[in-house]
C-alpha cells in the first residue's frame, strides 16, 4: 500500500460565475470585469508562499472549484498545474479536475483545459428537467446539459456529473425517470446531492416566507433509497453518502478530504489542513476577493487563519469527514492523526448504543456508520463527540 503521509492535494477557488444560484451558500461573486493577469498573479504568489512551508510533498491532486473555474482561461490553468508540478513531486497518476457548468460558451473552452493539463471534468448539471434548472437559478438547458457530457465523454478520460434530488415540487417517481436518463449519460462517476436549505441563501428566505415548498422528510428518504438502489444496481456504489462510482473511479481529490489527510487551500475563502512540524495546521484565506487580491499581490498571500487545531476540533472534523464515507474511519489512521486509538476516545456505552440501533459498525481496524447510519450522520457524528 502506498504511504499517503507525505501527500498533499491542492484546492484552487476561481470565486467568480455568471450569476448566482438561489441555493448556493459557496462563496460566489458575480462582476462585470475581471483582471485576469492579476488573478494569474495572485494565485501564483499564494501558492509559492504554502508551498515553502511544505518542501518535498507529493502532489496527489489538483482541483479547480468555485465559483465557476471553467470561466478563468485555460492559461490560468496551465500556469497554476505547471508551477504546482514544480515545487512540490507530482504522482505520476495526478488527478487534476476542474468545475465547469454546461453552458455552450464553456463547452468551448474544454479542449483549452485539457491541453492546459486538466485530467477529470466535474459538471454542475444539477436536473435533466428544464422547469427545474429554471427554477434552481441555473443557466443552461437540458438539451446543453447532454451536449457538454458529450463534449466531457470525448476530451477527458474521467469525468463526472452532479445531480440535485429533493428539489421544490420533486416527486419520487419523477426523480426515479430522471434518474434512469441520467444512468444512460453516466460513465464512471456520478455525485447525487440532497437539496438543502443554507441560511442566508434566498431559498433559505424564500421558504422562511413560505414560497418554497419542499418534499417532506419521507420523501426525501425515498429518494435517498431510489438512488443507492439503483446506482449500486448500475454498477455505480456509494463510497461517500452523495457520490457513485464504479471501482477505481471515485475521486481521488475529494477522498484526500474524507480520509482527513492534508490539502492545501488558495484562493479567496479557501480552506486548508497542512501538517506542519508534525501538528497539523488549519489555513483560511480572506472571502472577500478584492480584498484577497490585494493581499496576494502585496504580500504574497491573503490568510486570515493559520493556527494549530485543538485536539478537540481535530478529532471532530476527522469524525464528520471519514464517517461520509462507506468504508468508514481505519484506525491504524485514527491513531496516526489523534494520537489516541478510537477506543481510548469514545465512550463504550455511547458506541453500544449506536451499534444496537443499527447506525454503527465497529470493529478492530476500524468503524463505518451503516447506510441507515449514514442517512442519520448528523445525529451518529454528534453522539460519538458528546463522549
Amino acid at each position: 500500500m502506498k504511504d499517503t503521509a507525505g501527500d498533499i492535494a491542492l484546492y484552487v477557488h476561481w470565486p467568480f460565475c455568471l450569476s448566482l444560484c438561489p441555493y448556493c451558500d459557496f462563496n460566489s461573486h458575480v462582476r462585470d470585469a475581471i483582471d485576469q493577469a492579476a488573478w494569474r498573479d495572485g494565485l501564483l504568489h499564494e501558492l509559492e508562499h504554502y508551498a515553502a512551508r511544505i518542501p518535498g510533498r507529493r502532489l496527489t491532486s489538483i482541483f479547480f472549484g468555485g465559483g465557476t473555474p471553467s470561466l478563468m482561461p485555460p492559461e490560468t490553468a496551465r500556469a497554476v498545474i505547471t508551477r504546482a508540478r514544480e515545487l512540490f513531486v507530482p504522482d505520476p497518476d495526478i488527478e487534476i479536475t476542474l468545475e465547469a457548468n454546461p453552458t455552450s460558451a464553456e463547452q468551448a473552452a474544454l479542449a483549452g483545459f485539457a491541453d492546459a493539463g486538466v485530467n477529470r471534468l466535474s459538471l454542475g448539471v444539477q436536473a435533466l428537467d428544464d422547469a427545474a434548472l429554471s427554477a434552481l437559478g441555473r443557466t443552461h438547458a437540458v438539451s446543453e446539459a447532454r451536449a457538454a457530457i458529450a463534449t466531457a465523454g470525448d476530451i477527458f478520460d474521467r469525468f463526472s456529473f452532479d445531480l440535485m434530488y429533493a428539489r421544490p415540487g420533486q416527486t419520487p417517481d419523477a426523480w426515479m425517470r430522471e434518474l434512469d436518463t441520467a444512468l444512460a449519460l453516466v460513465r464512471g462517476h456520478i455525485s447525487v446531492y440532497q437539496l438543502t436549505i443554507e441560511a442566508g441563501t434566498p431559498f433559505f428566505l424564500a421558504q422562511a416566507r413560505g414560497d418554497l415548498q419542499l418534499p417532506d422528510e419521507a420523501q426525501g428518504a425515498v429518494m435517498f433509497e431510489q438512488t443507492q438502489d439503483a446506482l449500486t444496481a448500475a454498477g455505480l456504489p456509494a463510497y461517500e453518502i452523495s457520490n457513485h462510482a464504479a471501482p477505481g473511479q471515485e475521486s481521488r481529490h475529494n477522498l484526500t478530504y474524507w480520509h482527513y489527510r492534508d490539502y492545501l487551500g488558495v484562493g479567496p475563502g479557501a480552506h486548508g489542513r497542512i501538517t506542519v512540524d508534525s501538528q497539523i495546521r488549519a489555513t483560511r484565506q480572506h472571502r472577500a476577493p478584492e480584498i484577497w487580491l490585494e493581499r496576494a499581490l502585496g504580500q504574497g498571500h491573503a490568510t486570515q487563519e493559520d493556527a494549530v487545531l485543538p485536539s478537540a476540533l481535530l478529532t471532530a472534523e476527522l469524525v464528520m469527514m471519514g464517517l461520509r464515507l462507506t468504508t468508514g474511519i481505519d484506525a491504524s489512521a485514527f491513531t496516526r492523526r489523534i494520537g489516541r486509538r478510537p477506543e481510548e476516545v469514545f465512550a463504550r456505552p455511547t458506541v453500544d448504543r449506536l451499534i444496537d440501533g443499527g447506525y454503527l459498525d465497529w470493529r478492530d481496524d476500524g468503524f463505518n456508520a451503516t447506510p441507515a447510519g449514514r442517512q442519520r450522520l448528523n445525529a451518529v457524528v454528534d453522539a460519538l463527540l458528546a463522549t
